[in-house]
């Protein structure tokens, strides 16, 4: 696909890759929907994308990905403005880091399921009708390494991103008919403001390498590679592949490795006091 002036929405673009995507987007003069609840960053982004002089523009539209009528204020307004839908990343999404039994079932159990499930299925549910009739179209899901692998602490976030992965894979295979392409992309840790919100407690203070760590810029290009290259999935940086076979040919080993070099070193003193 030639990205100059085609239509793409990316959600959950007020910071992070979503941002970093637009602008990405921005650079190869494509007409840019960006969506998030936080409306001030949106229009920082929006002024960026505008100024660049190449035939790039920006819509922006407040969205809350959990809430149906805000997906559908987001199709309306870009069809509105634009009338056409060619390319969809579904971005939006947040994790909560914490043992299941710590978690607020509204707050972090329900919230991440609304948001990084539910709005990827209502938002693409939405723009498929649009794609359909134009027979083409480009939808980008955001999974994760927590799509192919769960660790512990990640439990409704690996939820979320293994429904994710199982969504993708039979979208792919339903519409691929009309034109349309469906890749999913697993990023391994980014710099982004996720370790912020996700509420992290470690005492083993176990991170990804930094040698592993991407930017959000290096995801971004990534996606707008996928736009123009479709494949089914591509896991970033490619030695996740790794882990991801392992895990899958030896989850006996995974199990032992993981459950003795971080659960217990990370519950020792829950363990002694039961």
């Amino acid at each position: 696909m030639d990205i100059k002036g085609k239509i793409a929405i990316v959600t959950g673009a007020s910071s992070g890759i979503g941002e970093a995507t637009a602008r990405e987007f921005g650079r190869e003069g494509a007409k840019v929907v960006i969506a998030a609840r936080r409306v001030d960053k949106l229009q920082a982004l929006a002024q960026e994308i505008n100024a660049m002089g190449n035939g790039a523009e920006c819509l922006v539209v407040q969205a809350d990905l959990s809430k149906l009528e805000d997906i559908q204020t987001l199709i309306d307004q870009t069809l509105k403005k634009f009338a056409r839908i060619d390319i969809l990343v579904n971005n939006a999404g947040f994790g909560r880091l914490d043992w299941l039994e710590n978690l607020d079932p509204i707050k972090d159990i329900r919230a991440q399921i609304d948001v990084n499930v539910m709005g990827v299925i209502q938002t693409t549910r939405l723009v498929l009708p649009v794609m359909i009739k134009q027979r083409s179209g480009s939808i980008i899901n955001m999974c994760s390494m927590a799509g192919l692998v769960g660790t512990p602490t990640y439990t409704i976030y690996a939820a979320s991103k293994h429904a994710v992965h199982g969504f993708t894979e039979a979208l792919r295979r339903e519409v691929k008919p009309w034109g349309i392409d469906v890749s999913m992309i697993y990023p391994g840790g980014v710099v982004t403001e996720f370790g912020q919100h996700a509420g992290i407690k470690r005492k083993t203070k176990a991170t990804t390498p930094k040698f592993l760590l991407l930017t959000a810029e290096d995801v971004a290009r990534a996606i707008v590679k996928l736009v123009r290259r479709p494949r089914p999935m591509w896991i970033i940086p490619w030695l996740w592949s790794l882990t991801a076979l392992l895990n899958k040919l030896f989850p006996s080993f995974v199990d032992y490795t993981t459950i003795t070099r971080f659960t217990i070193p990370e519950r020792a003193d829950e363990l002694k006091a039961t």
